[in-house]
């Protein structure tokens, strides 16, 4: 997934609704697990001495006991009721000869039956019991198979709120003429829209069947044909084993550009000629990575653009990325999300982390990665500006109050919800580290090391403590000298970043740095030719360098020069806007209401509705603009503001500006 870019608070799960049935009801949640080797304290490195078992507190699966090996989806979508409803079939792998049950994962399901496949083939009815609803975990759902069947089937509907689908009336698509629908299943929004094992512990291949109006285009994180007929009768298999993160669905008024032979973008008519041009580099992506890193394992790589309600910039869902059209600003500035969720073809879909608690497995390595892409492509000087802008952020949010949370190995326990993680951590930090062990190692010997971790773990999920002993026995006893096991402890299990860290100068920022400075000491504008030249990256370190403040005739002066207010590079905006609200700017509200009410990607939208929510006035607008915005939301989207505006409205908030 592309870096969030905020504490990941799903406070969109409270407003779900608690749904009980099945033989019996019981509130019930996973004890957490005791403090273990699983994560060394933040006040040492002292790492475990072997690697521990792996719990995931986010699951109420079992997989010790069973495991799912495959799932096979029929499913129909009916845009009217705003529902999946169909079966999901479990081929088992009973791994615990004396285990009974199959306990699975669900969120705000009715489940209408279960049935057991006998010796004989035929099917017959299981008891079930599915406990009341934990407002971040959802239901368990326990099944009792005393026979331990092959196979287990389960009839079901989603709901029309359910955490991981979003449904979009016609107006809030780019065509404006038919609904859309698709899913967002990271961290553990699957479970939301099939009963699953939902944790990365367990991998599993799926097929579908699914039907829907004959309009709309079905495509899953799957074999997408793209010359198939859009006919409402879709079929579809992935043979490589994924976690349920993976699980995709999306349905609308779609078709097909191509930019290579195995690579294309799928959007809607009015957009997937902007966006296949935009994208047009992405074989050029492939083969680097593939360079760098082994064979691209997945087949097809296609991109689907999304409407502007996808709360994130892109997920890695393999075969198909799903990406938000923010990112087409018609000068390839912001590619570097399609290098993002095309690294993650392999750190996260090949090798996964094991659970939440080592996120930066997943998405600190595919930063790196990505950025290595950008350098062989756009050139070193790209590739440094982005890790200024991503490193700056990180010391914006780190703090004393969420060291806990600075670790790369989080402690068992810390994360309450899995989506509480800090961006900056698993991104940057865990980028960072990947930096500081090419710097010391050596770059062609790292990427062989990369290399091989990959080959060694594909199609495996596993914890820090795994990456950590690999990287021992590949790395640091390979190269000795060059990087301790303190060194490396060091970035796993203490919160901050360590004074090792490699730094990175960008002699282009340093221009725009002294352009600030001047303008801000005595009104002189940069030169237009200067300025002409700039990219996105530059303009956003210029915002982004201003102090907390400015006066409005500066506000103003800027706006006249630069169009800011009103931009359609969002990347700009999500900048210029909070400094807008901070300066009592309010010449800009109309714009900014306008943004907020079209794009509805968190990174982009929370940082304004954050600025606003500090003065009477402000909270007034925002309430007011949400009040419009909330019904092209995501849901992940939605609990974010109502949470922000929830808690400005239990807060002293600060005088207007004059």
């Amino acid at each position: 997934m592309r870096h969030p870019n905020a504490v990941l608070t799903m406070t969109a799960l409270a407003l779900a609704t608690t749904l009980a049935l099945g033989a019996c009801k019981r509130t019930e949640t996973p004890a957490a697990p005791a403090a273990s080797a699983t994560a060394a304290s933040a006040a040492t490195t002292q790492a475990p001495a072997q690697v521990a078992a792996v719990n995931d507190e986010h699951s109420y699966a079992q997989p010790d006991k069973v495991r799912t090996t495959d799932l096979a989806l029929d499913l129909a979508v009916d845009f009217d009721k705003k529902t999946l409803s169909g079966t999901s079939t479990y081929t088992l792998d009973w791994i615990d000869p004396a285990a009974t049950q199959l306990v699975l994962d669900t969120r705000d399901l009715t489940i209408a039956k279960i049935e057991g496949q006998g010796a004989d083939g035929q099917w017959a009815p299981l008891q079930f019991a599915l406990a009341e609803a934990d407002k971040t975990l959802g239901s368990k759902l326990t099944i009792e198979t005393p026979n331990r069947p092959k196979q287990v089937r389960i009839t079901y509907t989603t709901s029309p709120n359910a955490s991981g689908l979003q449904w979009l009336e016609p107006s809030m698509t780019a065509g404006k003429q038919q609904p859309f629908m698709f899913s967002q299943s990271q961290q553990i929004h699957a479970r939301s829209w099939v009963p699953l094992q939902d944790t990365p512990m367990v991998r599993f291949t799926y097929s579908a069947h699914v039907t829907a109006p004959k309009n709309a285009m079905v495509l899953m994180s799957a074999d997408n044909d793209p010359k198939a007929a859009r006919d409402g009768d879709y079929t579809f298999k992935m043979p490589q084993k994924i976690p349920s993160y993976l699980l995709a669905i999306a349905a609308g008024d779609l078709v097909f550009q191509p930019i290579t032979g195995n690579a294309g973008v799928w959007a809607e008519p009015s957009v997937v000629k902007s966006a296949a041009k935009e994208f047009d580099d992405t074989g050029k992506m492939i083969s680097t990575a593939e360079g760098l890193y082994g064979p691209y394992r997945w087949g097809r790589y296609d991109i689907l653009v999304l409407p502007p309600s996808f709360p994130y910039g892109g997920m890695e869902n393999p075969r198909l990325t799903f990406a938000t059209p923010t990112v087409i600003v018609g000068d390839k500035s912001l590619v570097s999300l399609v290098a993002h969720e095309l690294a993650h073809s392999w750190s996260g879909n090949l090798v996964t982390f094991s659970t939440a608690k080592d996120a930066w497995l997943n998405e600190g390595v595919t930063s790196y990665v990505e950025n290595r892409i950008v350098e062989a492509l756009y050139g070193k000087e790209r590739a440094d500006m982005e890790r200024v802008i991503a490193r700056n952020e990180l010391k914006g949010e780190f703090n004393d109050s969420n060291k806990a949370l600075q670790q790369l190995a989080v402690k068992p326990g810390t994360l309450h919800d899995p989506d509480d993680n800090l961006s900056s951590t698993v991104y940057t930090k865990g980028a960072w580290f990947m930096q500081f062990l090419e710097d010391r190692i050596g770059r062609k010997d790292f990427d062989a090391f990369l290399r091989g971790y990959f080959d060694h773990f594909a199609f495996q999920s596993i914890s820090s403590e795994q990456f950590r002993e690999y990287a021992k026995a590949n790395l640091l006893d390979k190269y000795p000298g060059k990087v301790t096991q303190d060194e490396f402890d060091a970035w796993l299990y203490q919160p901050g970043v360590p004074t090792t860290a490699p730094q990175v100068a960008s002699p282009r920022f340093d221009a725009v740095d002294a352009s600030r400075k001047a303008w801000l000491e005595d009104g002189t504008l940069p030169a237009k030719d200067a300025t002409a030249k700039w990219t996105t990256q530059e303009w956003v370190h210029f915002i982004e360098g201003m102090p907390e403040t400015l006066n409005t005739k500066q506000l103003a002066e800027l706006d006249a020069a630069y169009k800011f207010t009103g931009t359609p590079n969002a990347e700009i905006a999500q900048r210029w806007y909070p400094l807008a609200v901070r300066s009592g700017y309010t010449q800009a509200n109309d714009a900014i209401a306008a943004f907020l009410e079209k794009i509805g990607r968190r990174k982009l939208i929370m940082p304004t509705y954050n600025a606003l929510v500090k003065t009477p006035e402000g909270l007034k607008l925002a309430e007011a603009v949400f009040a419009k915005a909330k019904p092209g939301y995501h849901p992940i989207t939605t609990g974010s503001v109502q949470g922000v505006i929830d808690a400005a409205k239990a807060a002293p908030q600060e005088a207007p500006k004059q």
